[in-house]
């Protein structure tokens, strides 16, 4: 699919991964760019900097399905089909198993159940027009796993789980669907982190402009997995070939990150 002409809406697009896929798709001459975040600031701030492309900025908490229907009824309505919705509003909450529950369940709200509200606010529509592309930002925690955090790599792997299945059942439906699953972005959230975090520790942080790319090519191709990380397929390929192995591989990474403070 080429973006050209088309009704794209991206949550999450205040900042990030976000902003730079607005940017990329009003390049890329979409017809409307709607920029949707729970930060009206930030989505005002990314909607203002498009050119054209008709940029309306949406404040929206994902994790509210009200909210995400009413927003595509909106778009809907008054700017016409969503060609394009990129599911990309995520969150980093919790590390361990310890972690009080309001931060496994905001990930839940944000990570996965964000994608199920948009897909059954937008899959019948999709389904009833014979064509529409929905895009998962993931995370290559969900292919492989975040040694950082329990709740962002158990909602990342739910995440591409339903995205896989979206494809399976909706695909002959003329519903395409693409993954994005990079590993280290230089994103505010990254950053925030801190130094010492797997992701940073395993090198080839990219900028959100390689991930929009990545993102642009990947539908062009009408193809599932988009890795601006190419060696995230080898990672992969190692972990399901030998994963007692590769657990064993992960125990020591950790052990050396320990060791280094």
């Amino acid at each position: 699919m080429e973006i050209k002409d088309k009704v794209v809406v991206v949550t999450g697009g205040g900042s990030g991964i976000g902003r730079a896929l607005c940017q990329r798709f009003a390049r890329e001459g979409a017809k409307a760019v709607v920029v949707v975040d729970r930060n009206l600031d930030g989505a005002r701030e990314t909607a203002e900097g498009l050119t054209g492309a008709q940029a309306v900025a949406e404040k929206v908490d994902v994790s509210d399905e009200g909210q995400v229907r009413d927003l595509v009824e909106k778009v809907e309505r008054d700017i016409g089909p969503i060609d394009l919705f990129c599911a990309n509003a995520g969150v980093g909450l919790g590390r361990g198993i310890g972690d009080d529950d309001a931060d496994w369940m905001g990930s839940w709200n944000i990570n996965v159940m964000a994608h199920v509200y948009a897909a059954r606010a937008l899959v019948p529509r999709m389904v009833e027009r014979g064509h529409g592309y929905i895009l998962t930002t993931a995370s290559a925690a969900g292919l492989l796993t975040n040694l950082d955090s329990a709740t962002y790599t158990v909602t990342k792997h739910a995440a591409v789980a339903f995205a896989e299945w979206l494809s399976m059942n909706y695909g002959d439906a003329g519903v395409k669907v693409s993954c994005l699953c990079p590993q280290g972005v230089r994103t505010p959230m990254l950053m925030a982190a801190g130094t010492h975090n797997a992701t940073l520790a395993a090198g080839g942080v990219v900028e959100p402009e390689d991930a929009a790319e990545a993102v642009v090519q990947a539908i062009r191709d009408e193809r599932f997995l988009v890795l601006p990380h190419p060696e995230v397929v080898e990672y992969e390929r190692r972990r399901t070939a030998d994963r007692d192995r590769w657990l064993a591989g992960m125990r020591r990474v950790k052990a050396r990150m320990a060791e280094q403070g």
